[in-house]
């Protein structure tokens, strides 16, 4: 049996105002797989990823994750705070205590996996909306993070950046081992990952194969319109 990377145990997440967010969901996703979390706006998303990276705290329910986790928001301006590419990727390993030499090949590893190597000291005012994706992926890959998760990181760039980004975690998820799960609601994004899940108003409704999660959904869009 392959080992699991996320682990999730009937788990269930009410608002202080006693709205559920999550009721009684259940899920796995295989070690150094690419899966993708899809649903429409207020299904419980981006609710489920901040209880997987331990932003959020269940109501009830377990949750198992390998570390160090690492979170992609959907708004990279969210979470890059140093001036330069080369530096916001150091700055996640200020707290490892790690000599400088062994900062420098981390972060420089790190970079050449995104393909941002060349942009070391740009700073990060003048990188395009997928260049500041990919720097806080690097921010995780320089952590040896086990864990990637993803809260649609693709919304607020334009299309070709859009698939050169889920390209880019696919090839770092089969070459690294890395598990990872992104939250989507684009259809298209569904071609680049091992399996999806489908949440409906805070319950898991259905998982698997991704292109048979694709044709359901076009079919739902369909008779919709």
């Amino acid at each position: 049996m392959a080992e699991v990377g996320i682990a999730v145990r009937d788990l269930q997440f009410n608002w202080p105002s006693g709205a559920k967010a999550i009721k009684s969901c259940s899920l796995e996703v295989p070690r150094g797989e690419f899966w993708m979390l899809l649903g429409t706006n207020g299904s419980g998303k981006s609710t489920l990823l901040r209880l997987l990276a331990g932003l959020l705290a269940p109501t009830s329910g377990e949750i198992r994750v390998l570390h160090p986790v690492g979170f992609v928001f959907q708004n990279p301006d969210h979470q890059l705070v140093m001036p330069t590419v080369g530096a916001d990727v150091a700055f996640g390993l200020v707290e490892e205590k790690l000599p400088p030499a062994t900062v420098r090949a981390r972060v420089e590893e790190a970079l050449g996996a995104v393909n941002l190597q060349s942009l070391q000291r740009r700073p990060i005012y003048a990188l395009s909306g997928g260049q500041k994706q990919r720097v806080a992926i690097a921010g995780a890959i320089a952590r040896q993070c086990e864990i990637l998760l993803l809260d649609e990181p693709t919304a607020l760039l334009d299309p070709d950046s859009q698939l050169d980004l889920v390209a880019s975690v696919h090839r770092l998820v089969k070459t690294r081992g890395i598990t990872a799960l992104w939250v989507t609601h684009r259809l298209d994004e569904l071609n680049y990952c091992d399996g999806a899940f489908l949440l409906d108003n805070g319950s898991l409704v259905d998982r698997g194969e991704p292109l048979r999660l694709k044709q359901r959904l076009m079919e739902v869009d369909k008779a919709a319109s």
